[in-house]
């Protein structure tokens, strides 16, 4: 279940990726101007995916109940309240854009190339959701190859739009969101007629009970969204806190997210895979199972990121000098790649310990780790790098703050597990 996605994620990040790289030919202020919508991104991705959440526990329970009736208009009850919600927020995005720039500390030269960004970045965001919304119903099905191959086929096709309205239609800025709505867009039409035709998704949902059935997605929904909002809202404050640096520190900080992204794509790919079997397990009453093979993935991520944070530090020039021609954007990305990829591997338990705990019930414990990561671990470690040592201090504080998250997680998750193992002694005692 994991090699659909690994190569679904994969490709999406290198999307992503060949953006920073035809964006960066541009010049610095794009650049800059790219890093400081990243913490929107992410926002509206952590509402998506922690509606996504919610239905893959949901229907793949209900389908495990035998109602595929009530899992299919569950299906559909998640695109619809997925969507609505989705296009509230980038509503509000929209409207109050001037402000928040300002307050992530934007220099006044780069609001108007912001601004001709924002509207095309928000309709691809909005798309994107959509389409995300529809690759959750089949995975919560089971069908992992179907969105795998959806999302290589939407980056590739995304990356050969790149330097076409870039470069050749002279949008510059906003063509790079453009060729992202086009992709996505063509996405949606191919993945939900699928959908519709196997029956995954039914929109009559008077038939549904639907007080109780928003009242299960919120249970689930509610924690492992504010889970998921948690990095969004301390990238924004990273974001203002690297502002104090200058525009060539904030689009290299941009890169290096956008590196890290890429970067954990194999842990992306676990934390989709993994809860359904984990639910699995749990609804057989087998924890020690689940045990085994959460250990297994712990140490897998942990020896997987430590090689790639090994590779990105031999390679820290070569990438710099490849993704931006401005030197000072080259020194600091060369600085943030000799440091921050080594503590990736803290960063990947932390992420696979909130996922696995989302699927074990224990939403509350997977939200109080996300919150002591960010403001515990890594934002107050930022911050006290960045009084110390300046630019590279702060990236030094992120490395740190990193592996701390990482013990932090794991603890926490074998606390989890604990009581989960007592409890169940109990029952069948």
């Amino acid at each position: 279940m994991t090699w659909p996605m690994l190569f679904g994620v994969l490709s999406l990040m290198t999307f992503q990726l060949a953006d920073s790289a035809f964006i960066g030919q541009l010049g610095r202020d794009p650049l800059a101007a790219l890093g400081f919508t990243l913490p929107m991104q992410q926002l509206i991705i952590g509402l998506q995916v922690g509606l996504g959440i919610a239905t893959t526990a949901i229907i793949s329970r209900t389908l495990g109940a035998g109602d595929e009736l009530r899992a299919h208009r569950l299906g559909g009850l998640v695109i619809t309240v997925g969507g609505a919600l989705v296009l509230l927020l980038c509503l509000g995005l929209w409207l109050f854009q001037s402000r928040i720039m300002t307050a992530l500390g934007a220099e006044a030269e780069l609001l108007p190339m912001i601004r001709s960004y924002w509207v095309p970045f928000l309709i691809s965001a909005w798309v994107g959701a959509l389409l995300y919304f529809g690759y959750s119903v089949c995975r919560s099905h089971g069908d992992t190859k179907l969105p795998g191959y959806m999302m290589m086929a939407t980056s590739l096709l995304n990356i050969a739009l790149d330097p076409l309205y870039i470069f050749v239609f002279d949008w510059g800025l906003p063509g790079a969101a453009w060729a992202t709505v086009t992709s996505f867009a063509l996405g949606c039409l191919v993945i939900y007629p699928k959908i519709l035709k196997r029956g995954w998704a039914r929109f009559d949902l008077r038939q549904l009970a639907l007080g109780r059935a928003l009242k299960e997605l919120n249970g689930i929904m509610a924690p492992a969204m504010v889970s998921q909002l948690m990095p969004p809202l301390s990238a924004m404050l990273a974001t203002a806190l690297v502002a104090g640096f200058g525009s060539a520190a904030v689009a290299a900080w941009g890169l290096g997210t956008r590196l890290e992204f890429f970067s954990i794509v194999v842990v992306l790919a676990l934390t989709m895979s993994m809860p359904p079997m984990v639910g699995r397990m749990l609804g057989a009453g087998d924890i020690e199972q689940i045990r085994k093979l959460v250990r297994i993935g712990v140490r897998f991520v942990v020896v997987w990121q430590l090689a790639i944070g090994l590779i990105w530090l031999a390679a820290s020039g070569l990438v710099s000098d490849l993704f931006t021609s401005d030197e000072q954007v080259q020194d600091i990305l060369a600085g943030y790649l000799v440091r921050v990829p080594l503590s990736y591997a803290g960063l990947g338990v932390c992420m696979l310990m909130v996922s696995v705990c989302n699927a074990l019930g224990l939403a509350m414990r997977a939200l109080l780790v996300s919150t002591l990561r960010l403001f515990l671990c890594f934002l107050p470690l930022l911050w006290l790098g960045s009084q110390l040592g300046g630019v590279f201090g702060l990236m030094t504080g992120a490395t740190i703050g990193n592996l701390f998250a990482g013990i932090m997680a794991y603890s926490f998750y074998r606390a989890g597990m604990n009581g989960l193992r007592t409890r169940d002694g109990s029952a069948k005692a």
